[in-house]
């Protein structure tokens, strides 16, 4: 790997960005994409960059084959993230459930007496608004954003900062009239039913959750479920 392809490689991983570096098996040519740029003397057309997109999307690296050459992807994601609004027990559970999931969990609640380091050992605590934490934390793909506060008040500027972002999952605790009544608050207020529509809502798969901590595993199940479409069924115990 060529210094200046090290270099934006750091770079976007220190800024928590995707980055992908490509090598023509054959020839030894390279390219980085990398912070919104490409370097290097490896030629991407069309076909290569659907591949590289595809590879994101999946967050995984791949080889890509044809009749000229042989190219491998390598892509570096940053770990995936989960921003939970409110402090109460459930975010309790989701934190540990989602860590050890493979989550960076960040709570975000202005109550300060609610979100504490003693009762979030591990995650990142913010005592911002909402809308204004989620806007700092720069949410993109890797972002999931679970609104647990049953409080409109803060839940609804994050749901409303989420929609317009690229969380790959969007999650609202609530009953179905309150998810109808929110939503009905969220269309006066200028949101569309495409954008209302990414909200999971009730919040979790239905695994009849009633424990905060079942209530927990049920969105991390249904967080997964909408990562991973392709690979449901993957692995699963078999009965001859």
């Amino acid at each position: 790997m060529k210094a200046a392809h090290l270099k934006a490689l750091l770079e976007a991983r220190a800024g928590k960005r995707e980055c992908a570096f490509l090598t023509d098996l054959d020839s030894g040519e390279e390219a980085i994409i990398a912070n919104g740029r490409t370097e290097g003397e490896l030629e991407i057309d069309d076909a290569l960059m659907s591949q590289v997109d595809a590879a994101f999307s999946k967050r995984e690296s791949r080889l890509v084959e044809d009749a000229n050459r042989r190219v491998f992807i390598q892509v570096l994601v940053p770990r995936l993230r989960l921003a939970i609004i409110g402090a109460g027990h459930i975010s309790q559970y989701l934190t540990t459930i989602a860590g050890a999931a493979g989550f960076d969990c960040t709570v975000i609640d202005p109550r300060t007496l609610y979100a504490s380091p003693e009762r979030f050992p591990g995650a990142t605590i913010s005592h911002d608004w909402p809308d204004e934490a989620l806007d700092a934390l720069g949410l993109d793909s890797g972002c999931a954003v679970v609104a647990l506060s049953h409080d409109p008040k803060l839940d609804e500027p994050a749901l409303g900062a989420a929609v317009r972002s690229d969380a790959f999952y969007i999650g609202a605790l609530g009953s179905r009239k309150t998810t109808a009544q929110r939503r009905e608050r969220m269309k006066a207020e200028g949101f569309t039913d495409a954008e209302l529509d990414r909200i999971h809502g009730p919040v979790g798969l239905d695994i009849g959750a009633l424990s905060p901590a079942e209530i927990a595993v049920s969105i991390v199940a249904e967080m997964i479920d909408v990562l991973r479409p392709e690979k449901k069924g993957y692995g699963r115990a078999r009965v001859a």
